[in-house]
């Protein structure tokens, strides 16, 4: 019982460690090189060079994720908040999006879903989702018409 309590412990400070964000006043202060992260990696274009879209992870579930030996360290990402920046007019537009809901929603509608919530650790920076795995999280929304990109 006590292991459990352990890997509960350790995957919710992990979560924890994920979600945050850098301050002002870590800003100004020096970071390493293995610290940095540069901004063209967090954001993913659409197809005609005409917007860009950034994912910061609001909320991950405490679910523990299944064959970890095989898939490494993830989280099961429940919450968004999508920015998408139309580069033609500069116009930002921003929605939080509940992919739960989203992928249940889809599933009673269309008896299917595509959504992979399972984000590897590695993938999160700065609170922000790496811009090669926004299509995981957004296939589902885009297919209600929620999101066009």
């Amino acid at each position: 019982m006590s292991e459990e309590n352990s890997k509960d412990d350790a995957i919710e400070s992990t979560a924890e460690s994920l979600l945050e964000t850098v301050s002002d006043a870590e800003v100004n202060s020096r970071i390493s090189f293995e610290e940095f992260t540069d901004e063209r990696a967090l954001i993913s274009r659409d197809a005609f060079g005409k917007k860009q879209m950034k994912i910061k992870v609001l909320e991950v579930s405490d679910e523990n994720p299944v064959l970890k030996w095989k898939f490494g360290d993830r989280v099961k990402v429940t919450k968004i908040l999508v920015t998408i920046k139309h580069l033609t007019t500069q116009e930002v537009e921003e929605a939080e999006f509940d992919i739960e809901e989203i992928e249940k929603e889809l599933s009673e509608k269309r008896h299917y879903t595509s959504t992979n919530r399972w984000i590897p650790t590695g993938d999160i920076k700065n609170g922000y989702v790496v811009g090669d795995k926004h299509t995981r999280l957004i296939s589902d929304a885009a297919a209600l018409d929620y999101i066009v990109f």
